[in-house]
């Protein structure tokens, strides 16, 4: 658990990645240009005031002349007004694309995450795409926004003032600005020192997000098995692995910032000595000196951001790493080019010699082919690894066959859309998944617009209205995070209410009575009953009147159909199946209505 994800691929260019980011600024083009132009005026109203400081200095305060200096004292006042006022609006519209930017990489992952197939989702940790989705976001909306904008205006306030000191004075500008190329040099050093640091912090706080994730999970699992203390201890050691390397990267913060102060005062230092022995010497008057002892300040601050931002640029262009690596990831299964939606169907079901590897390696079908015809249940048995999972994760397309076909009703599954195959699947697990929301929000997941009568009619077909009317809220009652608030039972009987709602040809069951007491059993045993009639349902079999009442069963090991038939014939002709039945199989209260 304390891995990296193995979804992490790294990719070459900070540059390129950068780039990338800063595309996903072009559907907020407005506000972007808006803040850019905001910008080029903020910077030459910054180098009007050092002129305006010069003129009341030498015309004056030096000459003598109040007049000169009250109007240079309001030019200064109202130049900062409006500074102010532009100041304001360029954070605005730059906070408003930035959050624009963020907005849109959201939605743009989760319609990936959705869109993966199980076999991403199998490799990777809900703790690390969590990360990747809010915290690497942030930082690229950082990039996107300030980031840049702190750089630009640093670059462009740079070239400006070197235009406007050297038209006052060639030499003294030069030496003023000398300590630039340095202080460049030691701000890129550093952000590529940093950036490989800052993606291993990133990576670790994915990390420790799995680690509480997946403790919060299994939170009950922790409690009883009385691991409270193990558990902190291996969150102790992940965050210890997070402090120290926070702490390395905060050293190379804590060094950086005070030397790139120290460089860029040597300008200071500079102009002080030379302008000022040039003042005494009278071919400078103090007012220019002031200007450039003004305008390396205002210089003073941006290049101070600089190498405060080139750092966050680097953590950045690391989380965009991380992030494309996710939108980059394609689907192993997905809609061919020509996929055409799959029309009604009866439910006729073919497997044609198919083979299966999970992430292609570990083989788990080989040469399984069998028919199912509309109407009838299929019952699959087998020892645990056998293959029956598998082969009900194949119909909906879960996961893509390595060789072979399935078709439904003649179409290949290959050649229609997704979208139109899973509408008519319907399926219903052994461990129901509800989400945090209302008891009807539930039932309807799969159908969203069915009426409250329609909603009402399968909880009653499926034996849970009562026991909703029950409670407090009734339909409106909240379930609480993966259904908490509901017994087992009630789970599974609102989980059978959600497929008969949506009304699938084609229906996958897993044991949907296992651990239950023996009424919620029978209750749920009715629902299914109700469930099954008229599709063709795929039952992996735990329970005899699941097999007795099957058309069709088929025992797997090791990936292979070794058997196939109905009970009767089975039971006298293959031995795992009379093993299996005698050994495996579970009697339930309602086993005498389909002939025990």
């Amino acid at each position: 658990m304390s891995n990296p994800s193995p979804v992490f691929h790294p990719r070459p260019g900070s540059l390129r990645i950068i780039g990338r980011c800063l595309g996903y600024l072009r559907a907020y083009s407005q506000l972007t240009t808006g803040a850019y132009l905001g910008l080029l005026a903020l910077t030459g109203l910054a180098l009007v005031i050092p002129q305006l400081i010069r003129w009341g200095v030498d015309a004056g305060m030096r000459g003598g002349d109040r007049r000169a200096l009250g109007l240079a004292v309001l030019a200064i006042l109202g130049v900062t007004l409006v500074k102010g006022v532009l100041t304001y609006l360029q954070g605005r519209w730059t906070e408003t694309a930035s959050q624009g930017v963020a907005y849109d990489l959201r939605n743009a992952l989760y319609r990936k995450l959705a869109a993966l197939s199980f076999s991403y989702h199998d490799r990777a940790q809900v703790g690390q795409l969590l990360s990747r989705a809010i915290q690497d976001v942030d930082r690229v909306r950082f990039l996107t926004g300030r980031a840049i904008l702190r750089l630009a205006e640093g670059a462009v306030l740079l070239v400006g003032t070197s235009i406007v000191l050297t038209s006052m004075n060639t030499g003294l500008a030069l030496l003023a600005l000398v300590t630039m190329p340095l202080l460049a040099y030691r701000a890129l050093a550093f952000s590529g020192r940093l950036r490989p640091l800052s993606l291993a912090v990133q990576q670790q706080l994915a990390v420790l997000t799995t680690r509480l994730e997946q403790n919060l999970r299994g939170a009950r699992v922790v409690k009883a098995f009385a691991q409270e203390d193990a558990e902190i201890t291996r969150f102790n050691r992940e965050n210890d692995h997070w402090f120290d390397l926070s702490a390395d990267a905060a050293r190379l913060q804590a060094v950086n910032v005070p030397l790139l102060d120290l460089i860029a005062n040597l300008g200071t230092i500079v102009i002080i000595w030379y302008g000022g022995s040039l003042v005494v010497a009278g071919s400078l008057t103090l007012g220019q000196l002031v200007a450039f002892t003004t305008y390396l300040g205002q210089l003073f601050i941006p290049v101070r951001r600089i190498g405060m931002v080139l750092p966050a640029v680097a953590m950045a262009a690391a989380a965009g790493e991380r992030v494309f690596d996710i939108l980059d990831t394609a689907s192993e299964v997905v809609d061919a080019p020509d996929a055409y939606p799959l029309p009604p169907v009866n439910g006729h079901v073919c497997f044609e010699h198919v083979f299966f590897a999970y992430f292609g390696r570990h083989r788990v079908l080989e040469d399984v082919s069998f028919e199912a015809q509309p109407g009838q249940v299929i019952a699959l048995l087998g020892p645990t690894g056998s293959g029956k999972s598998s082969i009900i994760n194949l119909i909906p397309r879960f996961y893509d066959p390595t060789a072979g076909r399935i078709t439904v009703d003649g179409h290949d599954l290959a050649a229609v859309t997704l979208n139109s195959l899973r509408d008519q699947v319907g399926v219903v697990l052994q461990e129901t998944t509800l989400f945090a929301a209302s008891i009807r929000e539930n039932i309807a997941f799969g159908r969203p617009g069915a009426s409250e009568d329609e909603i009402v009619a399968a909880a009653q077909a499926a034996q849970a209205h009562d026991f909703i009317m029950a409670t407090p809220q009734g339909y409106d009652s909240y379930v609480g995070e993966r259904g908490v608030t509901l017994s087992g039972g009630q789970k599974q009987r609102i989980a059978v209410a959600r497929a008969l709602l949506k009304d699938p040809r084609i229906l996958i069951l897993d044991d949907a009575t296992a651990s239950v007491d023996t009424e919620t059993e029978r209750l749920i045993q009715l629902a299914l009953e109700r469930l099954m009639q008229g599709r063709t349902s795929f039952v992996i079999a735990q329970r005899l009147s699941t097999v007795r009442m099957a058309h069709l069963i088929l025992v797997l090991d090791q990936g292979r159909i070794v058997a196939r038939g109905a009970h009767a014939e089975l039971l006298a002709t293959s031995e795992l199946y009379a093993e299996i039945y005698h050994r495996q199989l579970r009697p339930d209260a309602v086993a005498d209505r389909w002939g025990a």
